[in-house]
């Protein structure tokens, strides 16, 4: 090294004193370690054996003391879970392992769950009685339950775990929750929208802003997955409004800085305004003209914008060309937008489709529900050919049965053969039983108490039973109800009822009507809207009550009469809603023939229809009418089976108000015939719906015929055959004690003995 610096010669021999340790060690490491393990020893183990142990590490006795070996033996130890700790060291030749073992958990136990029972919270966790307790499971059930919570409104909510040690090595967990103040929607904005204000907007969405009578839902707290789907009904509005192009650009929610509140901001792109433009059919299919379904095209050209008018056209086309004997058909819209003319042309294809038919209908989800009930809903089974349209009527009519929260129907491929489709529905089923108490006020009847206890789907067949109790001022009434609704198998609702009743007619009519009996029913449908109903009744009445000072008309039925009476029913009904209807009709004709055995003796009709149309959104518009007739068969009619005109069936009278009566006492006698006529008009407010607050205004109109087996002595009845006419207003309220009605009526025509009436009042689930 001659010639080189002082320097230059150090940093040399530090170089090559460095190279040489490096590849010492790389040798080293190259070389296997000293010694080979001649036994492992396991110390700390309670519940785990050793053998079970020794299959988690990857060296075996025999084996070298390869550090790289062991140290993979740590960590897979750890991974299993099943240890807070664990150690490999040497003893001369014997390898020793040290365990910890994680308890096992006794117990779990929620405090502080005042808004959510424990039933809630249980299946979110992992964790579970006689389960190995680890810290990283039970990190991810405080997640869990905080994600419970959050999605019910409350994100000030905390969960602290805690751990209660108990002997052998096991511990009860206990997540102490503290549950904090709901966090409400204060405040729902939009940015970008120019035809709908914030105020349509807002009633468009399911979430509220909070309110103080919106203290019976949840929808003004905040919800992550219900804001997605606000914008998914954003969207669904704005596309039945013509706005084709429409998109939420943006969906924001900011927690307020004390965490007791969000600000929910949505930014919206309307886009422009289209109509219909050409509505054409292009159809593939041999023997099929286009003509032969144009006129089922729902839309018409010039009409705003609407998607769910094109999928109504595409079940109808199903439908009608189902009709014509094809069963496999594919139709798909081809849209066109113009932009200039801000139209959109749309041609259907219709193509037939591949020929797929039902291999197996698989049924999940049910766990009380037996599946003979779920299938026998289904229109298809196995081997139909394939159908769209009745596969969604197999999910609606499922949901009807009210038996389940969700039900979900859909199709798969089949995995053995290619013309095959396998058809699955999985439900979420929900309570059937029903406990019901109501308390209210009815004009007719006067303070009541109402007791019900239901049970829709027994012991998972789907059969009906039903007790229910009133007491009321005027009427007491009980009443016991089973119905098999797929009797023999077959499609035949078969029923029986028990009933004893007591009505206080005193004010009205002079007496006091107590009857009992039973009904046996059993029903059918001819399709999905038209059905027959055929029944048997036996029942017996006494009239009780009555003093010197009733009406002779009414003495002379003093005593008791038995009813045997076969009556039929046939009905079609269209109306898209039983209970709420705004839209469709319905007709009913029913048939009552009494004299087969009883004292009475009788034939009585009676005919009821109905309309139902939405002129404007929330404007519902009705119709109804009812008229009826009844015949003594050799023998006088009863005063209690005559028709009575006035309360509930004509407005603006009181209860028999209108019917003929003793000329002399006043007590009302009935008529042979009655027939009314109603017309109303419900009128949004534009109130928030939760508020269930809907005015009306409405025209009834009435007659009713004289007894005619009274005939001889008509001078001493009070009676006219005028047509009775009234005019109001009225409210629905639905609150949370139950519907209330309230209806103010004016009198424009009646009779001169007529008792009218201003005001009545409905209220308590009673009604």
């Amino acid at each position: 090294m001659q010639g080189l610096t002082g320097t230059v010669k150090f940093r040399i021999l530090v170089f090559i004193t460095a190279a040489t340790f490096c590849f010492a060690s790389v040798f080293a490491q190259a070389q296997p370690a000293d010694g080979t393990i001649s036994q492992i020893a396991v110390q700390g183990n309670q519940r785990i054996e050793p053998a079970t142990i020794r299959t988690y590490i990857a060296v075996q006795e025999g084996d070298p003391f390869d550090p790289i070996a062991i140290d993979r033996s740590l960590k897979n130890l750890f991974a299993t879970g099943l240890f807070a700790d664990v150690s490999i060291g040497r003893q001369g030749e014997i390898m020793i392992i040290r365990v910890v073992e994680n308890p096992i958990i006794n117990r779990i136990t929620f405090e502080g769950n005042d808004r959510l029972e424990n039933d809630k919270l249980e299946p979110e966790v992992q964790l579970r009685p006689r389960v190995v307790y680890t810290r990283t499971k039970v990190q991810q059930d405080v997640e869990r339950i905080l994600d419970v919570y959050r999605r019910s409104g409350r994100f000030a909510v905390t969960v602290e775990p805690k751990v209660i040690e108990l002997p052998q090595n096991r511990v009860d967990l206990v997540f102490e929750i503290n549950e904090g103040e709901p966090t409400y929607v204060r405040k729902i904005t939009f940015i970008g929208n120019e035809e709908f204000s914030d105020s349509d907007l807002r009633s468009t969405v399911l979430t509220r802003e909070e309110r103080w009578w919106r203290f019976l839902t949840s929808n003004d707290t905040y919800d992550p997955d219900r804001l997605a789907f606000d914008q998914e009904l954003l969207r669904r509005f704005y596309l039945s409004e013509g706005y084709a192009d429409f998109e939420v650009t943006s969906a924001v929610a900011e927690l307020s800085p004390n965490r007791k509140s969000f600000f929910v901001t949505m930014m919206v792109d309307e886009g422009p305004r289209y109509r219909f433009g050409e509505l054409t059919v292009d159809v593939s299919i041999p023997n099929l003209d286009s003509k032969d379904i144009q006129a089922a095209i729902v839309p018409k050209r010039g009409d705003w914008y609407n998607a769910e008018e094109i999928e109504s056209t595409i079940d109808v086309f199903t439908d009608v060309i189902g009709a014509f004997g094809y069963a496999f058909v594919d139709v798909r819209p081809r849209v066109s937008r113009n932009a200039e003319t801000r139209t959109i042309d749309i041609i259907f294809d219709v193509q037939e489709g591949p020929r797929v038919f039902v291999e197996r209908v698989e049924i999940t989800g049910n766990v009380r529900t037996l599946d003979k009930v779920i299938r026998r809903e289904f229109r298809l089974v196995e081997g139909d050919a394939f159908n769209t349209a009745r596969m969604r009527r197999s999910r609606e009519r499922l949901q009807n049965l009210g038996y389940f929260k969700e039900v979900e129907i859909d199709n798969v491929p089949s995995e053995v053969y290619p013309d095959r489709t396998v058809v699955t529905a999985t439900v979420e089923e929900q309570s059937t039983g029903e406990l019901q108490f109501g308390i209210g006020f009815s004009s007719g009847y006067g303070a009541l108490f109402d007791i019900g206890i239901r049970e829709r789907n027994l012991l998972g067949k789907g059969q009906d039973l039903r007790l229910n109790f009133s007491l009321a001022q005027q009427q007491t009434q009980i009443d016991i109800g089973f119905t098999e609704p797929y009797f023999l198998n077959r499609r035949l609702a078969a029923g029986a009822d028990v009933f004893a009743t007591e009505t206080d007619y005193l004010d009205e009519a002079g007496f006091i009507s107590q009857s009992v009996g039973s009904t046996l029913r059993l029903g059918f449908n001819y399709n999905e809207y038209m059905f027959q109903r055929v029944s048997y009744l036996l029942s017996w009445t006494r009239l009780q009550g009555i003093n010197q000072f009733a009406s002779q008309f009414v003495r002379e039925q003093q005593g008791t009469t038995t009813t045997s009476q076969i009556s039929q029913t046939f009905a079609i009904d269209k109306r898209n809603n039983v209970i709420e209807p705004t839209d469709g009709y319905f007709i009913s004709l029913s048939n009552d023939l009494s004299g087969l055995g009883g004292t009475e003796k009788y034939l009585r009709s009676n005919l009821a229809v109905g309309y139902y149309y939405e002129p404007f959104e929330g404007w519902i518009f009705s119709a109804t009418g009812s008229a009826g007739h009844i015949i003594g068969i050799g023998e006088s009619i009863k005063v209690f089976q005559r028709y009575q005109l006035g309360g509930n069936n004509l407005r603006g009278f009181d209860d028999f108000g209108a019917s003929p009566r003793d000329s002399t006492i006043g007590d009302a006698l009935g008529g042979d015939w009655v027939a009314t006529a109603k017309v109303e008009m419900k009128i949004p407010l534009g109130l928030p719906e939760e508020i269930g607050i809907t005015p009306k205004i409405f025209t009834d109109w009435g007659s009713i015929g004289s007894p005619t087996d009274l005939k001889e002595r008509s001078g001493d009845i009070l009676q006219s055959q005028i047509i009775r006419g009234s005019v109001g207003l009225g409210i629905e309220w639905e609150s949370p004690v139950g519907p209330i009605n309230i209806d103010w009526a004016h009198v424009l025509r009646q009779a001169d003995f007529d008792i009218t009436q201003s005001f009545r009042v409905n209220f308590g689930q009673r009604f």
